[in-house]
């Protein structure tokens, strides 16, 4: 690891400033995790950047951050809790569109913005299965940039609705291409990851690929590389549907495939993407954003 982090320095070293402005924070190493991957991709802990140092780059430019949460169906009472901690710890001093995709847009609760932050609701159909709802995510996020969201923003997050921000989350997320690490497999070896294994699926992964496993819960970036990953997996979606194939984990099937093939420029570890039902490790040194605990029963149609 502190080979890979010192190999980062020196390449970082000899590059342009504009360079720089992509990964201002990873001259700051930690020496217990991970800080970069082998294709040079900062991986984003605390303590390995510096807040101040960031918002000086970004908050200039007046950059606006869409961010998109499904909540249909019974899923929209997890919708207060995600959009008030939001407002507390997401982004704080940027502009943010948040695109709530729901069946049912008349019980989408009043809570308070500030400045520079606005709501959208966008409806979707209600799902007989929830799986479907994953199955189709993937089309309307992509349908909504390009008919709306381009217009409207420089980045995109697009995030689970059933989760709590805790703490800080920043512009030290914010990159070209951005992928989570899942929570629950950041200690797994690789033929333990929960890939599409069968060739018949377009998400498919050979048993020799694949170096991480990320969380379909938060994925984001600018907004054309992420049109470019919600069309490709929208079209790949479509195809296993007319083979009557439907990849192991549906959409995060779907994209951990595309990051196989199309490497992050940026990784956030497990603390923008928790778990409460997870005992804390010692390498979490803050948790920022949480699947909450909640019966799947009681909130699934199937």
């Amino acid at each position: 690891h502190k080979m890979l982090n010192l190999l980062f320095i020196v390449l970082l070293m000899g590059k342009q400033s504009s360079f720089l402005i992509q990964f201002p924070f990873v001259v700051i190493l930690r020496g217990d995790v991970l800080t970069v991957t082998s294709w040079l991709a900062p991986i984003v802990w605390e303590g390995t950047f510096d807040s101040a140092v960031i918002d000086g780059i970004y908050k200039p430019l007046n950059v606006t951050i869409a961010t998109t949460v499904f909540a249909v169906g019974k899923y929209i009472t997890y919708l207060k809790d995600f959009l008030e901690s939001a407002e507390k710890h997401y982004m704080v001093g940027y502009n943010i569109n948040y695109y709530i995709f729901t069946d049912q847009p008349e019980n989408i609760p009043a809570v308070t913005l500030a400045a520079g932050r606005s709501l959208w609701s966008l409806r979707v159909p209600a799902f007989n299965r929830w799986q479907e709802i994953s199955l189709q995510r993937m089309s309307f996020i992509r349908k909504a940039i390009e008919e709306q969201i381009r217009k409207e923003a420089s980045f995109i997050f697009c995030l689970d609705v059933d989760m709590r921000f805790d703490n800080h989350w920043g512009a030290e997320a914010l990159g070209n291409l951005v992928a989570v690490i899942h929570p629950w497999f950041y200690q797994a070896s690789r033929d333990s990851f929960p890939y599409e294994r069968r060739p018949e699926s377009l998400a498919y992964v050979h048993a020799d690929e694949g170096d991480f496993y990320y969380g379909g819960a938060v994925f984001g970036g600018l907004i054309d590389e992420v049109y470019k990953l919600t069309g490709t997996c929208e079209e790949h979606l479509v195809i296993d549907k007319g083979k009557d194939i439907e990849a192991v984990w549906q959409e995060e099937s779907h994209l951990n495939w595309y990051f196989i093939y199309n490497k992050p420029t940026k990784l956030l570890s497990m603390e923008y993407l928790w778990s409460d039902e997870k005992v804390k490790i010692t390498e979490l040194k803050v948790v920022r954003l949480s699947t909450i605990k909640k019966n799947l029963a009681a909130v699934r149609p199937n």
